[in-house]
């Protein structure tokens, strides 16, 4: 496991996930959203977006968090490990209300970028049934038998994989 996408509805944990391989496997962690927005919340645009990526990707480690969907088979075709934070809705709109009250708005520098507004939680809400297929599709397409893909549907899950994980490479 050197080359690590991380995928997933907002408030799934895509992040702390994300900081946590980066520290087991001494890879550098990539926040999709910290390389999109910038402080003003202005977007990056997506010829670059895209170019940016591919520039990870040719590393020799990496772990990226994050689903832009329209640049995630840059992502797929050059990783080893897919993880898809597959949690219910309800867990994943209680993560995002819970960030905001820990985190506050903005950019906090760690993967945490906060701006919950209407858009946001309707995505949120619609993600299972709008956008986990359309991802779903794409693992298979781009990384299926090729790259290990975990799914991972709660917390208690996502902490035993991480502690195997650690134990494995320790």
């Amino acid at each position: 496991m050197k080359k690590v996408v991380i995928v997933g509805c907002g408030g799934s944990g895509k992040s702390y996930v994300a900081r946590e391989l980066g520290r087991i496997l001494d890879a550098p962690v990539t926040h999709l959203d910290a390389a999109f927005y910038d402080d003003e919340w202005n977007e990056l645009p997506m010829e670059k977006f895209a170019a940016l990526q591919r520039e990870l990707v040719a590393r020799p480690a990496w772990v990226i968090d994050g689903n832009y969907n329209s640049t995630l088979q840059i992502r797929l075709e050059a990783c080893d490990t897919v993880v898809l934070m597959d949690v219910s809705t309800v867990a994943a709109l209680y993560g995002i209300f819970s960030r905001q009250i820990r985190h506050g708005a903005g950019h906090k520098g760690n993967g945490v970028h906060n701006r919950i507004h209407w858009g946001v939680i309707k995505y949120v809400a619609t993600y299972r049934r709008k956008m986990r297929p359309r991802v779903m599709a794409k693992i298979e397409e781009f990384a299926s038998g090729r790259a290990d893909v975990v799914l991972l549907s709660n917390r208690r899950q996502t902490r035993r994989w991480l502690r195997k994980v650690a134990a494995e490479h320790s």
